[in-house]
């Protein structure tokens, strides 16, 4: 039997509870809401901060403020808006996630891994994994919701709430944050769906609400993950795919008031590759997809810009998070050599940006010389991409003497190919 709970609101009238809050808030760096108020003035002024939202959140007199809307490009065209609340709403937020997502999390469909403590994309992608490699369900129903935080239908969030809490003060609350509205620019504008990226409570609003899919699909016997709403449906067949798809399609669109984006939604074989969470995963192996190399090659690019006056040591200092940000993520996938190739790449790059603040054939010879090297050597044009793929290159900036800089190397991360052998 399914336990509701009936008394939660006095649980976020405890000023440990919202001291606890803001230290969660303020570990994850998040901007300004309309209100200008940073994270660090918060601080300032704490004691305060928590007793003025006690006090208003036991004379319900507490209202979140508009969110500040904010649009972020998204890799493969268009924008993502993203609604970010002021920094005592967070804390209010993270309070309230703290006591209705642990009655929430242990319900939730095993597999379903996006935004829950504990869960991780490389989990969901080790699940499609397992489903593709050890079962055969190989054919894939390939989904996504369009602007699915921005449809989110309000009262079927609270009505999926309500199932396991009863208690008024708390829905209410949540239906404050979901009507709060949004600032864009200087203009408010009231909002009667959706709940934004950017809030703290969204996410977990949001697998509440696509539990409920999660469930019907599990009752009707298909095999799925989710992250998101980048959802996986795996089966032995073609028609049981497209079966499937037609299946999860209507009652996503009727049932959950969604929209399924038609353009990146298909019936897709394992031996194509099933594009997932940035990876490509094939029957036999998973690689990165082309598009996520491209990106990080481009970050790097920035970062390494030959006309930059930046010293080398300042841009391998900057240059480290990045690399070990996607080798971090990717390394679960077969890409030992693509990690090869990038590694060589960067440090042509680096040595390429070293000749050019070099400026000069004779700087790099008395590097040279000071590493023992004798003889005569050639005069090279010192910002020619070309050279500096040299052996007066290689020679004057060797692996060794990049890694001694403290470069983080690609080359010599532990991926899935090399794990497996």
């Amino acid at each position: 039997m399914t336990r509701v709970y009936y008394s939660l609101y006095d649980r976020l009238l405890s000023p440990e509870s919202l001291h606890r809050a803001f230290r969660k808030v303020k570990s994850n760096h998040g901007k300004p809401g309309i209100d200008g108020q940073t994270v660090e003035g918060f601080a300032e002024g704490l004691p305060d901060e928590i007793v003025m939202l006690v006090r208003e959140l036991r004379e319900k007199s507490y209202r979140p403020l508009p969110v500040k809307r904010v649009e972020i490009a998204k890799d493969g065209g268009g924008v993502r808006l993203l609604g970010i609340p002021s920094v005592r709403d967070r804390v209010v937020q993270q309070a309230l996630l703290e006591i209705i997502q642990s009655i929430f999390d242990p319900t939730f469909h095993p597999s379903s891994y996006g935004y829950r403590p504990g869960h991780s994309a490389h989990q969901a992608i080790a699940k499609a994994e397992m489903f593709i490699r050890r079962y055969n369900l190989r054919h894939v129903a390939d989904m996504d919701l369009s602007r699915c935080f921005d449809t989110l239908n309000h009262d079927l969030i609270i009505s999926g709430l309500r199932k396991r809490i009863a208690d008024g003060s708390i829905l209410g609350l949540v239906r404050l944050f979901l009507q709060s509205g949004v600032m864009i620019g200087n203009r408010f504008e009231e909002v009667e769906e959706g709940s934004p990226q950017g809030g703290v409570v969204s996410p977990f609003l949001a697998n509440v609400y696509l539990d409920a899919f999660d469930q019907e699909m599990k009752r009707r016997g298909h095999r799925i993950v989710r992250y998101a709403d980048d959802i996986l449906i795996l089966t032995r067949s073609k028609s049981a795919a497209e079966n499937v798809l037609k299946q999860a399609s209507q009652y996503l669109e009727e049932e959950l008031k969604l929209t399924v984006n038609q353009q990146k939604t298909e019936v897709v074989h394992s031996s194509d590759g099933i594009k997932f969470l940035g990876m490509e995963i094939c029957t036999a192996y998973t690689r990165i997809r082309d598009k996520k190399v491209c990106g990080f090659k481009e970050k790097v690019r920035k970062i390494t810009r030959r006309n930059s006056p930046v010293n080398l040591e300042k841009v391998i200092k900057d240059l480290n998070p990045v690399l070990r940000g996607f080798a971090n993520y990717f390394k679960v996938a077969n890409c030992k050599v693509v990690f090869s190739a990038l590694a060589q790449w960067i440090r042509r790059r680096l040595r390429a940006k070293q000749l050019e603040l070099w400026k000069k054939s004779t700087r790099l010879h008395r590097r040279l010389r000071q590493l023992g090297y004798k003889g005569e050597f050639k005069h090279i044009k010192m910002n020619s991409w070309r050279n500096s793929a040299s052996p007066l290159a290689n020679m004057a900036l060797s692996n060794d003497y990049l890694r001694e800089l403290g470069l983080f190397d690609l080359s010599r991360v532990r991926t899935a190919a090399t794990a497996s052998n």
